[in-house]
């Protein structure tokens, strides 16, 4: 009987995934045995035919899921604004496994939910709608058809502008984003039908006609990013010492605050104009100018046009002098960085008000001066970044092989780690030095060599000077050989590559691969799908299959092997392995930073 029953069930499932184009039975779906109602979370009961005639979002979530949790504040967003019209609706359907987790998580949400103790028809939804990944939303229409499986990215980028998200209101809305994009102005970018001014935090209104012809500022930012409670301050100041110029120039803040608290919190601290909380203009910027993370500082020129995507980093590198913003400007502050990067020392890079010392193993001080006629790599990386975990051991491995045969070599670690313990257990696992964990010449440097993701290598010559910030990629490519990191020294690895290749065949169809041809080809790393090691420099591969071989495992005869092919072309560590596959990629616990699987990036 058992059997049968579940035969029936799966029967429901495939018949669910046949008919995603056709009308839905709402109740039929939603109900389960004995049980023709939802819940709220204060218990109360509601019948699902109330939902008969109505929009239906369909929410998969859990609490125990980061992206849901991150989701769900944008989503209740939403649906407060679009209740108060009576027919719009979410269910949520729990991925908890114990029924604590769902009723906290729960307890946050407005909506409805199928009952925790009904996992029989929670099962049946997610293996129905196909539920690879949460969060999910399905969003049904009035006439029980599927609108979207995509409502995560709808209501994520549109918001209540999307309602009642058919294909026709959101082509509608991009069509009305192109517009203002070939007719970008201050209106078109910041009136709505129902606003024609911006606000201060005082409470006053300020019509957008006084802002017409002035530089302004989009500043699109969030209260509690770390990035952005680092970045404010700076641009405060900045703004007042354009202010103190007379410089015609305005910021207007557009901000992604979950409620109107935090916004008010924020936006008291700021002495320039924001769009109100919840504005319909919110999602419509952030559409537009593809907002890609916080803060971002884009700047409209006094003819309404944009000038420039971001300024954050400009104004971190030059202050109130980065104004007007005009690419006549940019090439004076371009030729102003090439002429400090020029006359930068070692010196001047790492000391700071802090002291003018490194440190060694147990905290010893090493005066800078004693770096001073080295080549030095300042090694940017944390304990709670997989990929710097990964890197670590092949860079302690080039760096050894150097001071064998260099001793004016030297590596500083410029850690970004959350706090003193983790600093001083990723910093008890390397040969080299360290800049003090919390120094203030840490900021100067990630923003001199605009580190924007770790880890990160960056290689200077015996003047201090910069010679590239791209020396982790050269010693994952080629170890040690690629010290001292010039123009120079890689033409001469490259041809010894190219040596080494002589006599190879530049093709093989070998049994293990039968498929396809492998083609040899250089590689910066990658595992062998023979050995199951890593590697780099050469590789027999076939593009079709991302199958990858060691000459050494793909040729027949070993006398076809040159035998100067070193371990450093050959072999890799089994967790740099790791990375390749993407097994390490998750997020670390850096906070706002976001890891994925080659490297920790600011988010």
């Amino acid at each position: 009987m058992a059997e049968v029953e579940e035969r029936e069930e799966m029967v429901e499932v495939e018949e669910l995934s046949d008919i995603k184009s056709e009308p839905l039975d709402i109740k039929s779906l939603l109900s389960g045995e004995g049980r023709d109602f939802l819940v709220r979370n204060n218990g109360d009961q509601v019948k699902i035919d109330n939902l008969e005639g109505k929009l239906v979002g369909l929410y998969f979530s859990a609490s125990w899921c980061g992206p849901c949790r991150r989701f769900t504040p944008k989503l209740i967003k939403t649906y407060d604004q679009l209740s108060t019209n009576g027919d719009f609706e979410v269910v949520f359907v729990s991925g908890d496994s114990d029924e604590k987790s769902f009723e906290d998580y729960f307890h946050k949400m407005p909506w409805l939910a199928i009952p925790f103790s009904d996992s029989t028809v929670r099962s049946k939804l997610d293996e129905g709608f196909e539920v690879y990944g949460i969060p999910h939303l399905v969003i049904v229409g009035k006439d029980s058809k599927i609108l979207t499986s995509e409502g995560v990215g709808t209501v994520s980028e549109y918001g209540v502008d999307g309602y009642p998200f058919t294909n026709e209101r959101l082509e509608e809305l991009k069509e009305q984003d192109e517009e203002i994009r070939q007719n970008q102005n201050l209106r078109t970018l910041l009136v709505t039908d129902r606003r024609d001014f911006v606000i201060s935090n005082d409470g006053r209104q300020i019509p957008i006609s006084e802002l017409e012809g002035k530089t302004i500022g989009l500043y699109f930012a969030v209260s509690g990013h770390p990035f952005c409670e680092k970045f404010t301050p700076e641009l405060i100041e900045v703004y007042k010492k354009l202010k103190e110029k007379g410089e015609s120039f305005e910021i207007v803040l557009v901000s992604s605050d979950e409620n109107i608290k935090d916004f008010n919190e924020h936006f008291s601290s700021m002495p320039w104009l924001a769009l109100p909380f919840e504005d319909i203009a919110l999602s419509r910027l952030r559409r537009l100018f593809e907002l890609q993370g916080f803060p971002t500082l884009t700047v409209i020129g006094p003819d309404g046009k944009t000038l420039k995507d971001d300024v954050v980093e400009t104004i971190g590198d030059h202050g109130p002098e980065a104004y007007p913003f005009t690419p006549e400007r940019f090439i004076q502050l371009a030729e102003i960085e090439k002429k400090r990067l020029e006359s930068m020392t070692l010196e001047s890079l790492l000391m700071s008000d802090d002291g003018d010392f490194i440190i060694g193993k147990g905290g010893i001080k090493v005066p800078i001066s004693e770096l001073v006629g080295k080549n030095v790599c300042l090694y940017f990386s944390a304990e709670w970044c997989p990929p710097c975990r990964a890197f670590l051991p092949k860079l302690i491995e080039a760096y050894n092989e150097i001071k064998t045969n260099d001793s004016n070599f030297e590596i500083v670690f410029i850690s970004s780690d959350q706090d003193q313990g983790k600093f001083d257990e990723f910093f008890s696992s390397m040969p080299w030095l360290a800049l003090p964990f919390g120094d203030k010449a840490k900021e100067k440097l990630s923003r001199t060599f605009k580190i924007r993701g770790i880890p990160s290598l960056v290689a200077l010559d015996k003047k201090g000077r910069l010679v590239t910030n791209d020396a982790r990629n050269l010693i994952m490519r080629h170890g040690s050989k690629a010290f001292p990191f010039t123009e120079e020294r890689l033409k001469e690895v490259e041809q010894e590559l190219e040596e080494m290749a002589k006599g190879w065949p530049k093709e093989l169809k070998l049994e293990v691969h039968s498929q396809h041809p492998l083609m040899l080809i250089s590689q910066r790393w990658y595992t062998c799908d023979g050995c199951n090691e890593g590697g780099n420099g050469w590789s027999y591969y076939c593009k079709e299959c991302d199958y990858d071989l060691h000459p050494k495992c793909a040729l027949k005869e070993k006398d076809k092997i040159v035998d100067s092919v070193d371990e450093v072309e050959m072999e890799k560590t089994e967790e740099e392995g790791k990375i390749i596959d993407g097994a390490e990629g998750e997020n670390g616990h850096g906070e706002g930073w976001v890891c994925d699987g080659e490297a920790c990036r600011k988010a």
